[in-house]
């Protein structure tokens, strides 16, 4: 049995749980209230549940600590991603108390995010995360919360809209630093991820035989990819070859960076100037994906083939990529406008009917 005592003016409790003792602020002067969380506290405990004062010790940063833990034991690969959500959640959550993140206090936090023109995209990322750290925490054994709150997630579009016409990727490569034309040229034709373009080394590629290739385990979803040399990327990658050559630290990376002491990492900032100089607008690097799918559809390329290439394991995720925009509309329209033409010799008598209505409604226009 607990009991209560006076500590000052407040009161407080002592109760046991396998025969450890614990000591709790009851937070109240009312000697009421603290009997009636004592009655609480013991009700937890006859059940077997862990006291509540348990869960009230373990704090937001005890739960980011976990689940960054998990990320780099599983040695997962959007771990950076996960550390820039953590520090949007740490700007709003650092020093609570697990029970005082409420769905409530979660909704500010969205509010907030929003107000800072955050994308819901991201938002969501963000709450995906703040979720995943109360679900590792009431896994744990022995469990260190006792609830997950309600996190409301916000409506996204999966709509994918950007993506180059071929006179404007010449623009913006022509209005890149030299560093980064091939770069960009790779993920125009191919399609991969900037990730995979960045820490693309010199073992995987067979240039004599005009191959670079992905192993199982290097790519986001795991699968390995060979991708096949065309002319302009079999030159791209032997000027990036030849120029290796010429410095006395040999880079394993195929694309270095502009003082050549390291990987492509950064380049916002001259991705953004080239994109106002092309005068093209506020472009994604990402749009480069997004136009190789789409061109390697329209030259006909099978789309299990594509899909190899660029990468997507999914047929519903490729097609948000393969965008129709409205060159492609027109051109449907012209086709189909040339087939009924093809039609008329065959069906010369039923076409004859429209030419003569059109000219009657013109006519009635017309008086």
């Amino acid at each position: 049995m607990g009991s209560i005592y006076l500590r000052g003016h407040t009161y407080w409790l002592k109760y046991y749980r396998n025969g450890k003792s614990y000591r709790e602020s009851a937070q109240t002067e009312k000697e009421s209230e603290a009997k009636r969380l004592l009655k609480k506290r013991e009700g937890e405990i006859a059940i077997g549940k862990i006291p509540g004062v348990y869960f009230d010790r373990i704090t937001f940063d005890d739960l980011c600590d976990d689940f960054l833990a998990d990320y780099r034991i599983n040695e997962k690969k959007s771990l950076v991603r996960a550390e820039r959500s953590v520090n949007h959640l740490k700007a709003a959550f650092n020093g609570y108390k697990v029970p005082q993140i409420t769905s409530p206090r979660i909704k500010a936090y969205i509010e907030e995010r929003i107000t800072q023109k955050a994308a819901n995209a991201t938002i969501n990322r963000e709450l995906a995360a703040l979720k995943r750290m109360f679900n590792l925490a009431v896994r744990q054994t022995p469990p260190k919360i006792d609830r997950v709150p309600y996190i409301p997630m916000l409506k996204e579009s999966n709509v994918r809209k950007g993506f180059f016409e071929h006179a404007e990727f010449q623009a913006l490569r022509d209005a890149l630093p030299e560093y980064l034309k091939g770069f960009t040229t790779f993920a125009y034709k191919t399609g991969w991820r900037v990730s995979e373009i960045e820490g693309l080394t010199w073992a995987q590629v067979d240039l004599g035989n005009g191959i670079v290739r992905l192993e199982v385990g290097e790519t986001k979803n795991d699968d390995g990819r060979t991708v096949y040399l065309d002319e302009e990327l079999r030159d791209v990658f032997q000027f990036q070859y030849m120029a290796r050559k010429g410095h006395k630290k040999i880079m394993p990376w195929v694309f270095v960076n502009e003082s050549k002491s390291g990987p492509i990492k950064e380049f916002r900032g001259a991705w953004a100037t080239a994109c106002e100089t092309a005068q093209i607008g506020h472009r994604l690097f990402h749009d480069l994906r997004r136009t190789a799918v789409r061109n390697m559809v329209r030259a006909n390329i099978p789309e299990r083939v594509a899909m190899m290439i660029s990468g997507h394991k999914t047929r519903s995720v490729f097609e948000r990529y393969n965008i129709v925009n409205d060159t492609d509309l027109k051109l449907a329209s012209q086709k189909q406008e040339t087939y009924l033409q093809a039609q008329v010799g065959t069906n010369a008598g039923t076409m004859a009917l429209f030419p003569t209505e059109v000219n009657q409604n013109k006519s009635s226009l017309n008086p």
